[in-house]
């Protein structure tokens, strides 16, 4: 499977001490150069990214070819987010981690499958790498990640919590 990451779940997970989960669930993960300088570059080390991205052997850093598809994008959207969705497209990715809106409303328009970081938690659990989910939102909460109480709501029902 060929999986495409955004930032933000990066930062999320790591923020968490869950970036591990990552590994277990994808193997291997792709991200555009402006992934991972707003990853490792510009990030912040308090939330554990920086280091986290940049010492994993299994992300695998990508440079996107169609510069011309980037910056059509980027009326729409950030640069990492535009990068995400033209490297999706190059290598034919079968799903992308990514929880912007915007970005996931133009993946979805391409026939992009993709899942963001409350799905990659639940996934966790449903295959047993989590016992439970609630304590795991709410640290991501905790550490200022912006989730819908709508979107908490569904994903606990989905893991039975």
């Amino acid at each position: 499977m060929i999986v495409v990451s955004n930032t933000t779940p990066l930062i999320g997970l790591a923020s968490i001490q869950r970036f591990d989960l990552l590994r277990h669930l994808f193997g291997e993960i792709y991200i555009p150069q402006a992934v991972y300088a707003e990853a490792v570059e510009k990030g912040r080390e308090d939330g554990g990214a920086k280091r986290e991205v940049s010492a994993a052997s299994w992300i695998k850093v990508v440079a996107v070819q169609d510069r011309l598809a980037v910056e059509v994008l980027l009326d729409e959207m950030d640069f990492g987010e535009a990068e995400v969705i033209v490297l999706a497209r190059e290598i034919g990715a079968d799903l992308v981690l990514m929880d912007e809106r915007k970005g996931r409303r133009k993946l979805s328009q391409m026939g992009i499958r993709k899942i963001g970081t409350l799905g990659i938690l639940l996934k966790a659990k449903q295959m047993g790498l989590l016992p439970v989910l609630r304590p795991e939102i709410e640290k991501l909460q905790q550490k200022g990640f912006s989730i819908s109480q709508d979107v908490v709501d569904a994903v606990l029902k989905q893991a039975n919590e």
